[in-house]
């Protein structure tokens, strides 16, 4: 256990401003904790936060890699869902069904992306905004990667809550489809996945098409 707490904590005791620095780039990432996301978890009791999102998309990578069609530098593939959303502290949540927001959304994370990214040492701030980048551009197969894990949990939640979300938000099949065109990119065992619980989505009434389909 911890000894009692005998003497107030204060940055004036750190050892160096690279610590500081650190330290205060933790304390401004929290925030992500408060930024809500349409998703629901799998209990369908709230929306998840873009923390929690963060976090269970990582674990997807450090259980999933091993399905993809190539060979995957997984560590490289953890650090950019860690923190590929960090930009939402500032940014706030994008909906990928809301094409206004959409267009505005690189005006609005490229700034928070420079701003949060910058509370670190140079060489730290360097690499995570060229992961950060790396991720948004989606060129790489550690990035296509990332983004179709990013795509395949909120279709699981959707799955999972028996499409509670799409039902609220009045989200038809072929938007889902759209949406997840990252899975069918990637290929392999994720795409048959996604196919899948689209299917049984669809048939189980989850997820209705539009009607001027």
């Amino acid at each position: 256990m911890w000894p009692p707490v005998v003497s107030t904590f204060t940055y004036n005791l750190m050892p160096s401003s690279r610590l500081l620095q650190q330290i205060e780039f933790l304390r401004a990432i929290d925030q992500l904790k408060s930024v809500n996301r349409k998703s629901f978890i799998a209990d369908a009791s709230r929306r998840e936060n873009s923390a929690e999102h963060s976090w269970h998309v990582a674990m997807a990578a450090l259980l999933l890699c091993d399905v993809g069609t190539q060979e995957l530098d997984q560590f490289r593939i953890l650090r950019m869902l860690l923190i590929h959303d960090i930009v939402e502290v500032d940014a706030g949540d994008t909906n990928v069904y809301d094409s206004t927001a959409l267009v505005s959304q690189i005006k609005r994370e490229a700034p928070a992306a420079e701003r949060l990214f910058k509370l670190l040492p140079p060489d730290q701030c360097e690499f995570l905004h060229q992961l950060w980048s790396e991720f948004e551009r989606g060129e790489t197969p550690e990035a296509k990667f990332a983004k179709s894990l990013d795509r395949l949990m909120p279709l699981l939640h959707n799955y999972w809550t028996k499409g509670k979300r799409w039902s609220e938000d009045q989200i038809f099949y072929e938007q889902v489809f759209e949406i997840n065109k990252p899975l069918r990119e990637v290929g392999g065992q994720l795409a048959e996945l996604a196919e899948s619980i689209l299917a049984e989505c669809a048939s189980k009434g989850y997820l209705q098409k539009s009607e001027s389909t």
